[in-house]
């Protein structure tokens, strides 16, 4: 065998006319569910966008309109794509509590404290 092994991950999430309406209607679409990377100091000028760039083509992200369609991710280390599953399901389970909370909304809420 030439190489190393490649491992992969497929996520998609399977989502109803209400829960896609909903997402739309908050637009909730760019909401980043995983980043694998965080970036704490983004720079200025040039070398700030340089940097930028640089940092965007490093990091693996996934974002609702990403998960609604589908998106793939690969990794030479098996244990990244493990991290990578754990974060994704938790950040969905999060996700899944927002929505219902969506569902329950009618424009007004008053919390008494």
């Amino acid at each position: 065998m030439l190489g190393k092994i490649t491992f992969t991950l497929d996520v998609r999430g399977e989502l109803t006319d209400d829960e896609l309406y909903y997402i739309d209607h908050y637009q909730l679409g760019d909401t980043e569910l995983y980043s694998s990377h965080e970036m704490t100091d983004p720079g200025s000028g040039l070398l700030g966008v340089a940097s930028r760039l640089a940092f965007r083509a490093m990091t693996l992200r996934l974002t609702v309109n990403e998960l609604t369609r589908g998106k793939h991710f690969e990794s030479k280390d098996v244990l990244e794509v493990i991290a990578i599953e754990q974060h994704i399901r938790q950040a969905a389970q999060s996700f899944r509590e927002l929505l219902d909370a969506t569902f329950q909304f009618d424009g007004e809420e008053v919390v008494e404290i």
